[in-house]
């Protein structure tokens, strides 16, 4: 594994992780938090698509409430590297909070800034606001 292409972030949210979990996987609740139309769903191979195609990939393991694993790339991306995987575990906190560990790894190089960044800009950002908001 290169460490320099493997991003790990961990967010608190103020939802259940079962709560965040089926957020992540309902295309409408996807699409209302990012603001950008997601196809997903929770079947091992079920495509994703987000962000007007810029990201892809498909599902590759859920465990209910609690694990997504799902291969993912970037149309940024050069065509030979490879898709990379993302891991979101999904965990209990304080206070009724739900936390959400993320490991990305194979990473493309060239964009592992703009993907870390990104998971704050166009996630846990925006679905902080949209929990807070409902």
């Amino acid at each position: 594994m290169n460490i320099e292409t493997t991003i790990e972030q961990c967010v608190l949210l103020p939802a259940s992780p079962h709560e965040l979990y089926a957020a992540y996987l309902d295309p409408q609740l996807h699409t209302t938090i990012t603001g950008s139309r997601v196809e997903i769903g929770e079947a091992p191979g079920s495509p994703f698509r987000a962000f007007n195609g810029m990201l892809s990939g498909r599902i590759l393991h859920t465990v209910p409430g609690c694990l997504i694993v799902q291969t993912w790339r970037s149309q940024q991306w050069r065509p030979e590297d490879l898709d990379s995987i993302l891991i979101l575990r999904f965990f209990a906190a304080e206070g009724g909070s739900g936390r959400i560990e993320l490991v990305h790894v194979g990473v493309a190089p060239s964009d592992v800034d703009g993907v870390r960044d990104g998971w704050l800009r166009y996630y846990w950002t925006p679905w902080r606001e949209y929990l807070e908001r409902v």
